[in-house]
């Protein structure tokens, strides 16, 4: 039952929310998402999406997950290593991997989910006995990287947190644990950090990883399919895709803007997350209509180079205009 106490305490805190402003309301569309969306019965304006190519509703797409849930059905009703791996899971996985350049990718059922995933599992397996993991993380990356750290038991590794894309104090930090017996060091980050859409010095992290023998993680959720010359994200933009070694991403964003999420890298670290990974062992896979609507969504991406124009284009017109208006905007190109 639901106690006095318990009820209080809720209702209290729902009040306090509410008076500081930030009880989050919702909006319910009565469109489908694009420029111009209903709410409320009126058309209005939309500069929240993260729909950032417009592919939410292409016909393209939506064709390809009706045609995906006529052959295939709704839903796989199973994780994926019982039942719940059909072909076009596979087929998605080998397309990410074709377009981020690396050797193997495995889906989750959010980008929250394969963050999550990939700290505690990787850090789990190491031997604290001979010297913990140390995890370099970016004091402004999104909340499924703070949280994946926090699953993570706190006697296998040492969080450090380094200020907002301050390369010389993580480099400081990186040469005094230098001495120390280490299993593993990740630096993790954001490609694009959501809330300011500003880039990570991808490019300087690379050499600091190589230089301390870490490994470079990003999360790239809103760099994918919106940055570079072929929207293959920040890494793309800045030229260092290469060199990046694990990739994490979203099928929410640019990419059709429906769910799902995924790590991408080398394939020994895939296999790995595929047989450890609890967000991925114990969690239902996506329908194939997503699946397959990911799929095309990818090869938009790749044959229709307009898309990108268009958005740079669309981009660099909102923020010249904004700034003739007398608006002060953080400067940057990210849509």
């Amino acid at each position: 039952m639901y106690s006095k106490n318990l009820l209080n305490l809720l209702t209290s805190e729902l009040e306090s929310l509410e008076q500081q402003g930030k009880y989050k309301h919702e909006s319910a569309l009565e469109s489908p998402q694009g420029p111009k969306v209903k709410v409320g019965g009126r058309e209005v304006l939309m500069f929240a999406s993260n729909n950032y190519l417009g592919l939410a509703n292409h016909p393209e797409i939506v064709r390809a997950a009706k045609e995906a849930a006529d052959k295939f059905g709704y839903g796989m009703s199973s994780v994926r290593f019982i039942c719940g791996t059909n072909v076009l899971h596979q087929e998605l996985e080998k397309k990410i991997s074709d377009f981020l350049k690396t050797e193997a990718t495995i889906l989750f059922s959010s980008c929250f989910a394969a963050n999550e995933a990939f700290f505690a599992s990787l850090i789990h397996q190491t031997d604290v006995s001979s010297g913990p993991s140390f995890i370099y993380s970016d004091a402004l990356n999104h909340a499924s990287i703070i949280d994946g750290l926090r699953l993570v038991k706190k006697e296998m590794f040492v969080k450090r947190i380094y200020p907002h894309n301050d390369l010389k104090a993580l480099q400081e930090m990186l040469a005094a644990d230098q001495s120390e017996n280490c299993q593993l060091k990740i630096i993790a980050t954001d490609g694009v950090f959501s809330m300011e859409g500003e880039l990570a010095n991808l490019a300087e992290l690379a050499k600091l990883a190589e230089q301390y023998q870490a490994l470079l993680f990003i999360d790239d959720s809103h760099g994918i399919g919106a940055c570079g010359p072929s929207g293959k994200g920040a890494a793309d933009q800045l030229k260092v895709l290469e060199k990046i070694d694990v990739f994490s991403g979203t099928l929410g964003k640019a990419l059709g803007g429906a769910s799902g999420g995924f790590l991408s890298g080398k394939k020994e670290l895939i296999e790995f997350m595929r047989q450890k990974a609890r967000p991925y062992i114990f969690s239902n896979t996506l329908p194939p209509m997503i699946a397959a609507a990911s799929i095309k969504a990818i090869e938009l991406l790749g044959k229709s180079p307009e898309l990108l124009v268009k958005l740079k284009h669309n981009t660099e017109a909102f923020r010249t205009g904004v700034k003739a208006r007398g608006f002060t905007i953080i400067e940057g190109g990210h849509p």
